[in-house]
């Protein structure tokens, strides 16, 4: 069923992308019943779409696949980015056939069904990519109806008044609950996961107390002796799991603590470094918060590394300015430029703000830029240790050009005395 303008519905038709201007756009659903309003924006991933679906990035979106072939290859518990999808649903263009993976556990739609996301099938993704890149990311309603029957006025008024993503504090809603210890490592095939179960519940009483420590506590489980590991209070904004992986695989001992934590909680966990996680919204509206923390953070000289949302906050916190892109950037095939030595990483992205270069301060440079359209993907301060990048490099999905930005932080830190 192709890209249309018109409300006549094809028959058959039980999947609508209803935009807030009107225009219908008919398919086959499948995943979850019901209706969901929000932005449509599109990723070029030809993998990975079960963490993709899983990135509380995208909390209030729903993701056009432009690789027409989703779903072919199932769903399992380990593919996972979050403990609770926060997409609303996808659009693709092929139906969703049996699964041929050997690590499948689950048929994709059965998965969407049971994690009460929507999918429409039989819809001509090139058309709606090329209509978000000429006019924006537009507000819309994906809906599901088994029956086929939708009210049109009512879908039409719950996509006209829809907010958008711009003013909007979406980390609020996907952080977690409380403060955790991280102890899960990275997958491995015939393995899974290293570690015990990745969150423990954490132990902290303030600075005379402890964070429970799982077995991947110490450097001798990669290798490196007894030393304990440098400690990384990860500040959750919509984080995926993977990330806190990439600490614990880069050397550090994590502690994970939702979004509005304070300063002075923060503190008291007596960090040897703080992580700055990705996360859904507009940077400045979750900046009414989350700057003041990280200014007291950089005014204590408590080394910091953002990634995503993490990196936009770190702008906002140095005193630049964030903007809403046109139609932002989300895939796993995105080349940046380091600019201090001129390498181009390929690199997996998910934003639709970026930071505006021309307003960074003086102490703030610009390291990696996009080769796409010039945007700015990564800032550094020149006087503390203190960094961030625009793009993903937990690779989860792919690739993995930038897993060294994980070990340049935690290498950086001051490790705690080793243990007797």
């Amino acid at each position: 069923m192709a890209h249309a303008t018109t409300s006549a519905q094809p028959q058959g038709a039980t999947g609508l992308l209803l935009l807030a201007d009107g225009t219908t756009i008919w398919g086959r659903g499948f995943g979850a019943a019901g209706a969901k309003a929000g932005e449509v924006c599109f990723n070029t991933a030809i993998t990975g779409y079960q963490e993709i679906l899983t990135d509380p990035s995208y909390a209030g979106q729903i993701i056009t696949f432009t690789f027409p072939h989703i779903g072919n290859v199932g769903a399992n518990p380990e593919d996972i980015e979050a403990d609770v999808p926060q997409a609303l649903g996808c659009i693709v263009r092929e139906d969703v056939t049996n699964p041929s993976s050997f690590r499948s556990a689950q048929h994709f739609t059965q998965w969407l069904e049971a994690n009460g996301q929507i999918g429409i099938s039989g819809i001509d993704t090139r058309a709606l990519t090329r209509r978000i890149r000429e006019a924006g990311a537009p507000n819309a309603v994906i809906a599901h109806a088994p029956d086929g029957v939708f009210d049109m006025a009512a879908l039409l008024a719950q996509a006209q008044g829809w907010a958008g993503l711009e003013g909007m504090d979406l980390a609020i809603e996907v952080t977690g609950a409380d403060t955790r210890g991280w102890q899960g490592g990275k997958w491995t095939l015939g393995s899974g996961y290293s570690g015990q179960s990745p969150f423990v519940p954490s132990e902290v009483e303030g600075r005379s107390g402890t964070v429970a420590e799982g077995p991947s506590t110490a450097l001798g489980t990669n290798g490196g002796g007894s030393q304990e590991r440098p400690h990384v209070v990860a500040i959750d904004y919509g984080a995926k799991h993977n990330i806190f992986r990439s600490l614990v695989e880069a050397g550090a001992k994590v502690t994970v603590v939702p979004a509005k934590t304070s300063l002075e909680a923060i503190l008291a966990l007596e960090p040897a470094g703080v992580f700055l996680s990705n996360g859904p919204g507009d940077p400045a509206a979750t900046g009414t918060y989350a700057v003041p923390v990280i200014q007291g953070l950089l005014e204590r000289d408590v080394p910091i590394f953002g990634i995503c949302l993490g990196h936009q906050l770190l702008g906002l916190a140095a005193g630049a300015r964030t903007i809403k892109m046109h139609q932002g950037h989300r895939g796993a095939n995105h080349p940046v430029k380091r600019l201090e030595t001129g390498v181009v990483e390929i690199t997996s992205m998910n934003h639709g703000f970026a930071v505006d270069a021309a307003t960074l301060p003086a102490n703030v440079v610009e390291t990696h830029v996009s080769l796409f359209d010039g945007s700015n993907c990564g800032i550094a301060f020149t006087d503390k240790n203190a960094f961030g990048v625009q793009y993903h490099p937990e690779a989860s999905p792919g690739p993995q050009d930038s897993f060294y930005l994980f070990e340049k932080f935690v290498s950086g830190l001051k490790t705690p005395a080793v243990a007797a």
